[in-house]
């Protein structure tokens, strides 16, 4: 059984670049037509998809965040990171990293990490 676990810094200040990382194990991120994306819940707010990262490496973003995202993987650790730039108090939220069989689908989640943009 798959399972998701993010680091990430906890606190971040206005206008730095918000670095996550989420582990990977019992199953690899290079496994055919698998997707592993990023979504977040800010205060007050559904569920937003941030982006994703297939099996091949090729990256989806939304496109309203897609300025300032990047995702990148590091398959040698099973891992994939999620980097936000120019972040805000409004980047405020709980960040979760998931499994899905499209760049959308977040069928699998980890336990998610808070992150506070503050000064």
């Amino acid at each position: 059984q798959v399972q998701l676990q993010e680091s990430g810094p906890g606190l971040v200040k206005p206008s730095q670049t918000l670095s996550i990382t989420c582990t990977v194990s019992g199953g690899s991120i290079t496994s055919s037509n698998y997707y592993w994306s990023w979504i977040r819940q800010s205060p007050g707010k559904g569920l937003e998809w941030m982006g994703a990262i297939d099996y091949s490496g090729s990256t989806y973003y939304r496109p309203s965040l897609r300025r300032r995202t990047s995702i990148s993987r590091d398959t040698s650790k099973n891992q994939f990171t999620l980097q936000l730039s120019s972040v805000t108090p409004e980047d405020t939220g709980v960040y979760y990293c998931a499994r899905g069989l499209s760049p959308a689908d977040t069928a699998t989640k980890g336990q998610g990490t808070q992150v506070t943009v503050s000064s």
